[in-house]
């Protein structure tokens, strides 16, 4: 009965506080929240004032009036407003627990592996000034790897690559820790921005991000397709000669060409952590392969390329779009047990 009420009364949760999207799990309840990391703000008088936060916020992208700005608090996986990320998260946690009264919450929030010591203690500290009585902070590689379900604890070496909105993190995990991990500036905002300036060059086509977006889940591949055209879609945007809204087609050989570069600077950055693997990790990583998490993941045959381009086993994990969630949700329900993959506080 007391584990009950505890349950039902919980406020402790895990935040997944990504570039693209903010997760939020609650202990012995899971995830409860997936929306935008984006705020809206409105300007009246000189001052700003949070207008609306999360999908609210993220439908009036490119569509405000000149007092209304929306925009993405988190850049390249780290804090770029802390004013309006700490709104956020006190949106969020307000949301999570319909806005009654609650205790103070212990966090467990996850970091990217390339954030500076100044960037973490931002994200701690602004995690703080939203309501938190203790803030932990686990890495997201980390994180993604727990959620995937790798033995992270044992002395054996797994491989993970979290491709997320700002960052790719690629780590080698052992006995709790990251034994190498680097963060390449890659994600999917970076494969978005990829679309737009291609198909403003080669069609003279203005897109938003959110087309850029659909562009890249329905039609978006790693490798050029074997006929070179492959699946065909109908965009609309503006027009940069006339200036007036116009339809275009373009082809998925299109978009692996305009994915490219990004997606090579994914393969450099796993290939370059697979160079700077201890030799008895890199022979667990040989018969267990690359685990890949996160949206970015989801791009088609970007597994197949990183089995072409490294010759070892590539898979993507189950729910990659909840694993650094997971991940930090689990290591809440088992604070005391994952204490030695968290960061040490600040």
């Amino acid at each position: 009965m007391l584990s009950y009420l505890k349950g039902l009364f919980s406020s402790d949760m895990g935040i997944d506080l990504g570039t693209a999207n903010t997760l939020v799990y609650v202990r012995e309840k899971g995830i409860i929240l997936n929306e935008p990391s984006v705020v809206a703000l409105s300007e009246e008088w000189g001052k700003k004032k949070v207008l609306a936060v999360g999908e609210e916020a993220k439908l009036m992208v490119g569509r405000t009036p000149g007092n209304i700005t929306a925009i993405r608090p988190m850049k390249d996986g780290v804090i770029a407003d802390f004013d309006v990320t700490e709104e956020m998260i006190k949106h969020f946690i307000r949301k999570v627990h319909n806005r009654r009264s609650f205790v103070n919450p212990q966090i467990v929030i996850c970091v990217p592996r390339g954030a500076t010591a100044v960037e973490r203690k931002a994200i701690q500290e602004s995690a703080q000034a939203a309501g938190a009585s203790r803030v932990f902070l686990i890495e997201e590689p980390m994180a993604a790897a727990i959620g995937a379900g790798l033995p992270v604890t044992e002395p054996t070496g797994s491989m993970i690559v979290d491709l997320g909105g700002g960052t790719t993190e690629v780590a080698v995990l052992s006995l709790g820790g990251i034994v190498y991990g680097t963060s390449v500036k890659v994600g999917g905002d970076k494969m978005d921005n990829a679309i737009i300036n291609y198909i403003r060059k080669k069609h003279n086509l203005l897109i938003g991000d959110t087309t850029a977006e659909k562009i890249k889940k329905e039609v978006g591949s790693a490798i050029p397709p074997s006929d070179k055209c492959g699946k065909k879609l109908s965009i609309k945007g503006r027009d940069l000669i006339q200036g007036i809204p116009s339809e275009k087609e373009i082809t998925e050989a299109q978009i692996a060409e305009s994915l490219s570069e990004p997606v090579n600077e994914i393969v450099t950055g796993v290939k370059f952590a697979l160079e700077n693997t201890p030799p008895e990790l890199s022979a667990d990583i040989v018969d267990k392969g690359i685990v890949m998490t996160g949206g970015g993941s989801m791009l088609s045959r970007l597994d197949e390329l990183l089995r072409i381009k490294t010759g070892l086993p590539v898979t993507r994990a189950e729910d990659p779009l909840l694993c650094v969630a997971l991940g930090t949700g689990k290591t809440l329900e088992e604070l005391e047990i994952m204490k030695s993959v968290l960061i040490k506080s600040y």
